[in-house]
């Protein structure tokens, strides 16, 4: 899709509500896809400002393997298969699937992104 921007649709549009939300009221609050999209908000904090999986794992610990299982309950086979991958997989293949993985889970969440 041209003339979307995922990164400010990730960030804004979708995952500062979620994060306000679970600020308030606790991650328990978030509905399954809502956790996903935090989840996907989590691996993007790391691999943008720390590069790896890492910074994302010190930052929610399940989020990759909480990410695989609620995307295979929603049945969304790309983020599924991304998030099944070996970190090290992951983390290579990341920014070439980035838009794929937000449209899929836009798409999920309801929350279709700006276009510009």
């Amino acid at each position: 899709m041209t003339g979307i921007d995922w990164e400010t649709w990730l960030l804004e549009d979708a995952g500062h509500p979620i994060i306000e939300k679970m600020t308030e009221r606790g991650i328990d609050a978030l509905s399954p896809v809502e956790r996903l999209t935090y989840c996907m908000w989590v691996a993007d904090y790391g691999m943008r400002n720390g590069g790896d999986l890492e910074t994302a794992a010190d930052l929610y610990p399940q989020f990759k393997s909480e990410a695989a299982e609620i995307a295979a309950d929603l049945r969304l086979q790309k983020t599924t298969e991304v998030f099944d991958l070996t970190d090290s997989e992951l983390a290579t293949v990341y920014f070439d699937r980035f838009d794929e993985l937000c449209t899929e889970i836009s798409e999920a969440l309801g929350v279709p992104p700006q276009i510009n």
